[in-house]
C-alpha cells in the first residue's frame, strides 16, 4: 500500500470527528483542577536572542551549563537558548520576586492569554460544549476572570463560595499570577561564538513565577461548593504540580502539599464514585517531587498523559537510566513505546497518552472501559482540534474547532506510525496499525494515531494539555 493510499484510510477515520465533538455535550460535568495563570506571551527571534546575549555580555560557559532554574534574569536566556537549538519544550521556576519585576522591564509581551493546564483544558471543554465545566482557580482577580471563555458552561467559586460564570468573577483581594511564554520558530537561527544554531522545531520556553501554584495552593471555598451534593460531574483532569519543590521557599514539603492533594481529590470522588480521573504530567524539574508524583498519583487515577520529554523525566527516576538515555539520543515512536511499556509495567495506570511530535499514542490495559476504537476516535477529535488551535490561535471562536478537519494528516506521523507497526510485528506479531491504528494484544491495546502538523503555528501553548483532554473527553 502507498503513501497515498494510506493518507486516503486516515482521511476516512478523520471524518468521524464533528460527530465525536457533538457527542461531548453529553458529558454532564467535569473538573479541572488545579493550576491556572496569566500567560504573558513573547515571541522571540534567533536576531532577538542574540541581542540578549549581547547585551547581559554571556559566555559558553554561562549559556551551557547549570542548573534548570532562574535565580537572575540571565538565566532565562541559558533556558531560552537551550530549548531554541534542540526545539524543545521547558519549564524554569524563577527564585524570587526581585528577579521577576526584572524580567518584567527586559521581555515585552504581545499578548496575555490563559495560562496552565487547569485553565486551558477548561476553556477547551466549554468551549467543545461539555455542560458544565468547574474550574479551580488559586487566584481570580479580574485580570485572569476575563481570559476565561465568556461560556455560561464554565464555572467556578467567587469568595463567598456562590458558583458562578468564571468570566464574570472577580475576587478582589486576589493577585495576578503571570508566566513569561518565550515563542521561537522552526529554521530560526542564533549564532553564538561564530556557531550558527538551527531551530529544528516551533516551541516555547516558559519562566514562571507563581507563589501560589508554586505550593499547589487549593481554594477551600471550591471544594466545599464543589462537593456539595447538587453538583455532578463524570471526569477530574488533574494537573498543575510541576512546580513543587522537594522544599520549598517557606520550609514546608512539597511532599506533603501533594499529599494534601490526594485529600481534596477523595473529596471529590466521594459523591461521584464513578469519576474518572485523567492526571497530566508536566516537566517536573525536582526528581523528588516527579519520583512521588509516579509512585502516589500516577498509581491512584485512571488515565496519565505527557509528551516525549515528560516520559523521557519520568524513565529517569524509575531506575530506567539506559532507556532514557536511548530516548534523548533517539527520540522516536520505537524508543519512546518501550519507554511507555516500562512506565506502564512500573506505575499500573490502566491508560496513558503520549502525544509526540506528529503521533499520538495510547496504551491501555485490556478490556479497558474505553474501547480502542472509542479513543482512537478521541485521539483523531484532539489531532484536529489542537490543530485548529495551533492554526487560528484561539479556540474562543467555535468555528476554529474543526478549522482542520479536511486536512490530511501528517507524513512524519505516517513514518514513525509504520516504524511502530514493525517494532509490533517484530515483538507481539503481525498487525494493521498503520491502516486501523489499533493493535489488540491479550494483556494490552495500543492505539497510534498519526496528526496534523501545521507548518507556522500562530500558539503551540497549551497544545499538550488540549490533545490529552480531548482525546479522553471525546472517547465516546
Amino acid at each position: 500500500m502507498n503513501l497515498s493510499e494510506i493518507k486516503n484510510i486516515w482521511s476516512e477515520h478523520y471524518k468521524t470527528v464533528p460527530e465525536q465533538l457533538k457527542k461531548m455535550s453529553k458529558i454532564n460535568g467535569m473538573i479541572s483542577a488545579f493550576n491556572t495563570n496569566i500567560d504573558a506571551v513573547v515571541k522571540i527571534t534567533g536576531k532577538r536572542i542574540e541581542e540578549y546575549i549581547s547585551n547581559f555580555k554571556l559566555n559558553e560557559d554561562f549559556l551551557f551549563s547549570g542548573k534548570k532554574e532562574i535565580d537572575k534574569p540571565e538565566d532565562v536566556f541559558r533556558g531560552l537558548l537551550r530549548c531554541f537549538k534542540n526545539g524543545i519544550a521547558e519549564e524554569w521556576i524563577i527564585s524570587d520576586k526581585e528577579t521577576f519585576d526584572k524580567l518584567g522591564n527586559v521581555l515585552s509581551y504581545s499578548k496575555l492569554q490563559m495560562g496552565g493546564q487547569g485553565g486551558i483544558v477548561a476553556n477547551t471543554a466549554a468551549v467543545c460544549d461539555v455542560k458544565n465545566v468547574f474550574v479551580h482557580c488559586a487566584s481570580l482577580p479580574e485580570m485572569q476572570a476575563k481570559l476565561f471563555v465568556n461560556f455560561p458552561n464554565l464555572l467556578s467559586v467567587d469568595e463567598k463560595k456562590n458558583l458562578k460564570q468564571a468570566n464574570k468573577i472577580h475576587r478582589e483581594n486576589d493577585i495576578p499570577l503571570i508566566h513569561f511564554i518565550l515563542e521561537f520558530d522552526k529554521n530560526d537561527t542564533v549564532t553564538v561564538n561564530n556557531k550558527k544554531y538551527i531551530c529544528p522545531k516551533s516551541n516555547r520556553f516558559i519562566a514562571t513565577y507563581d507563589p501560589l501554584n508554586f505550593k499547589l495552593h487549593i481554594d477551600k471555598n471550591f471544594v466545599e461548593r464543589i462537593t456539595q451534593p447538587d453538583i455532578s460531574y463524570e471526569y477530574i483532569i488533574l494537573s498543575g504540580y510541576q512546580m513543587l519543590r522537594e522544599k520549598l521557599r517557606d520550609g514546608t514539603s512539597g511532599k506533603d502539599k501533594a499529599a494534601a492533594s490526594l485529600k481534596v481529590l477523595q473529596k471529590l470522588k466521594q459523591n461521584n464514585k464513578d469519576t474518572f480521573v485523567h492526571f497530566e504530567i508536566a516537566s517536573t524539574q525536582d526528581k523528588v517531587i516527579r519520583k512521588y508524583l509516579i509512585d502516589k498519583i500516577a498509581k491512584g487515577v485512571e488515565s496519565i498523559g505527557f509528551n516525549e520529554r515528560e516520559l523521557i523525566d519520568i524513565l529517569d527516576v524509575i531506575n530506567e537510566k539506559k532507556l532514557a538515555k536511548k530516548c534523548n539520543s533517539n527520540t522516536n515512536s520505537v524508543n519512546l513505546f518501550e519507554a511507555m511499556l516500562k512506565v506502564f509495567e512500573y506505575s499500573k495506570t490502566p491508560r496513558m497518552q503520549l502525544h509526540m511530535f506528529g503521533l499520538y499514542i495510547t496504551l491501555q490495559k485490556k478490556d479497558f472501559r474505553i474501547t480502542p476504537v472509542q479513543n482512537r476516535k478521541g485521539m483523531q477529535t484532539a489531532a484536529v482540534i489542537a490543530a485548529g488551535k495551533a492554526g487560528t490561535g484561539t479556540l474562543e471562536d467555535k468555528k476554529n474547532l474543526l478549522w482542520a478537519k479536511d486536512k490530511i494528516v501528517s507524513e512524519t506521523g505516517l513514518n514513525e506510525l509504520e516504524n511502530l507497526s514493525v517494532f509490533i510485528r517484530k515483538n507481539y506479531g503481525k498487525n494493521n496499525i498503520i491502516e486501523t491504528g489499533i493493535f489488540e494484544h491479550n494483556d494490552f491495546d495500543i492505539i497510534a494515531v498519526p496528526a496534523i502538523i501545521v507548518d507556522k503555528p500562530v500558539t503551540l501553548v497549551g497544545m499538550g494539555d488540549t490533545i490529552s483532554s480531548v482525546s479522553l473527553l471525546a472517547a465516546r
